[in-house]
């Protein structure tokens, strides 16, 4: 039995159409995601969100699947990270397109539907879930992170449909949740089967390809004091200074975590890789009385490679060195609850198939070379690479303020973004003529 015949390169006339039927559609393509940012899909409230794409893509005929993420089913994986809410609402979305012919590689498009809270929206210019368009900006939240990117996805293929075309392998679109604090979106749909060649995952990452990133750790930090009247403070404990002292011991492993960066390919250059956030804290009752306790939500970062119970276990000791010193800590040992992300960083090695296509299909969108760059936030392509030994592609269009207010995506950024996606999938899967039930 022969060897398959891989696809072959695109001929200049064939980028020119692509990117051509790219821009025709740009208008109903960014329509599109000013529709999908006005769903708030927080935590919790993401299957609203997911029931619109669902049937947008079900009205383009992929096959369909959706579920709920069962943590039975991923919880002994490796790549699980702990969680302690309903996973009711935490619904993926895929949309398969099986092409007449397989000639080509397969390929998972990957994005995710989940968006951070607000935080107060009169600080906000512009209502965080009312998309608007300011110049060259979409503004409102998550539309760069990644509504916009989730979009493009679509959007590509929806191109190759414009002239006429499918790609000539699977091709799976996945809208994921648990993107924000888990990761547990992205593995169980590779816990439930769905795999491929290649992943690409538009993240805002400003035109450029993501070649390593860190590792994330969530916890809990669960603090208790000694209460009393505030006339007699001295004679209690302050449960929340407490929790501010203990922050403090973790800072300075922040700084020593950061002064190992020597150690760790691709982050020698970076002054400070390592990120240690208190992001949440709530403590006390009464603003008289010494408060009795405090709880606090903080996220650490770690080098690709560093397993995270290793890297749990440096922090664990650094809180009970530190309560060690202290006259209340000492008697009274604060408690620490992994709540969230629980996962490695990853790198992704220069040199395969795919990485050539992108930078082919980059430099004919944007007329530039492809350039990439290390990042210190979590991203699902940990899960691809590490779990399933597959090039994982995070590579998408310029931001601002994502997390914070007013963010926003570039529109110019993302046609061009949408146009590599478009090309790459072609060059990538090969073309073939649409199917009629299409």
């Amino acid at each position: 039995m022969g060897e398959t015949k891989l696809p072959e390169r695109l001929t200049p006339q064939q980028s020119k159409e692509i990117l051509i039927a790219v821009e025709q559609g740009f208008d109903k393509q960014v329509a599109f995601t000013q529709q999908l940012m006005a769903y708030p899909s927080l935590r919790g409230q993401e299957h609203l969100a997911q029931e619109f794409l669902y049937q947008t893509l079900d009205d383009r005929g992929y096959e369909m699947d959706r579920w709920a993420i069962d943590v039975d089913e991923i919880s002994s994986h490796p790549g699980f990270s702990p969680v302690k809410v309903d996973y009711t609402n935490a619904i993926n979305v895929v949309a398969t397109h099986h092409p007449e012919s397989a000639i080509g590689r397969s390929l998972i498009l990957n994005g995710h539907i989940d968006v951070v809270p607000t935080g107060p929206e009169t600080m906000w210019n512009t209502p965080p879930f009312q998309p608007t368009i300011n110049g060259d900006w979409l503004y409102g939240r998550g539309g760069a992170d990644m509504k916009a990117g989730l979009v493009a996805n679509i959007a590509a293929l929806d191109a190759l449909r414009g002239i006429g075309m499918q790609p000539a392998a699977q091709v799976c679109l996945q809208s994921v949740t648990e993107e924000e604090c888990t990761g547990n979106g992205a593995l169980s749909c590779l816990v439930r089967g769905y795999r491929a060649d290649a992943v690409l995952i538009p993240e805002p990452e400003e035109n450029m390809l993501v070649r390593a990133n860190v590792g994330v750790i969530w916890f809990r930090l669960h603090v208790r004091g000694r209460p009393i009247h505030v006339r007699e403070a001295s004679s209690g404990a302050n449960a929340i200074e407490a929790t501010f002292y203990l922050f403090q011991a973790l800072k300075q492993l922040e700084e020593e975590w950061n002064s190992r960066n020597q150690s760790y390919r691709y982050f020698e250059a970076l002054d400070h890789p390592i990120n240690f956030n208190l992001g949440k804290i709530e403590g006390g009752d009464w603003a008289s009385s010494v408060p009795s306790w405090c709880t606090a939500d903080i996220r650490v970062a770690i080098y690709p490679g560093v397993d995270p119970r290793d890297a749990s276990k440096e922090i664990e000791d650094c809180v009970a060195r530190a309560s060690r010193h202290h006259p209340f800590l000492a008697q009274q040992q604060p408690e620490i609850e992994y709540n969230g992300f629980f996962s490695e960083g990853y790198v992704l090695e220069e040199g395969s198939d795919a990485e050539a296509v992108l930078h082919r299909a980059h430099a004919s969108s944007f007329g530039a070379d492809l350039k990439s760059f290390v990042t210190p936030g979590y991203l699902d392509g940990r899960v691809f690479i590490l779990y399933d030994d597959c090039p994982c592609l995070v590579y998408g269009p310029v931001s601002k303020d994502i997390h914070a207010f007013d963010e926003c995506v570039s529109l110019s950024s993302l046609r061009q973004v949408t146009g590599t996606i478009a090309l790459f999938i072609a060059e990538w899967c090969g073309l073939e003529p649409l199917s009629p039930h299409y």
